[in-house]
């Protein structure tokens, strides 16, 4: 019997999609790993903080939902900051690195753009596996520049959308 219990279940999760996927990491080594995994629980997302200087990229955060995400990277450089659109989701990312990362260039499903930094260096396009499927965290390394980075993309839960849209239920 418990065979077939377990044959059973493996049929079920492999006829199930897949979703997840990951891109990176794009830059050199050194620093301190984050993850920001946990901050997708808060909603989708729907801001950018960049700071760079002259060559790099010095330091990120990113808004899910109404809530930010710990500063990653250094302090000294320009501060620039994007909003996304309400149901604009990023779908591709692409950018340049050599040992930090140099360029970043977020591009949503309403073909809007967001560059931040330098075009110099090796260039990567990230992308995910799966269809409807969109930037749902970032993770890498960084100290007083990011030296790394990597893309998470998933489905955007129903249920979180709509709690972080609707958040009075209205």
């Amino acid at each position: 019997m418990l065979p077939w219990i377990l044959l059973s279940v493996l049929c079920v999760v492999s006829a199930q999609p897949r979703s997840y996927s990951f891109s990176g990491q794009y830059g050199g080594g050194g620093g301190k790993r984050f993850s920001q995994s946990g901050n997708q629980l808060d909603g989708p997302i729907t801001a950018f903080r960049v700071r760079v200087n002259r060559n790099y990229i010095v330091g990120i955060q990113v808004r899910y939902g109404e809530t930010w995400s710990n500063y990653e990277g250094g302090s000294l450089g320009d501060l620039d900051e994007f909003f996304l659109h309400p149901g604009e989701h990023v779908i591709q990312v692409s950018g340049k690195y050599s040992l930090y990362l140099r360029r970043l260039v977020f591009v949503t499903n309403n073909g809007r753009q967001l560059p931040f930094g330098r075009d110099y260096g090796t260039s990567f396009v990230a992308v995910p596996l799966y269809p409807n499927t969109v930037l749902r965290f970032i993770s890498g390394r960084s100290g007083s520049l990011i030296n790394d980075i990597g893309f998470h993309w998933d489905i955007l839960s129903a249920a979180v959308a709509t709690a972080k849209s609707n958040p009075a239920g209205h």
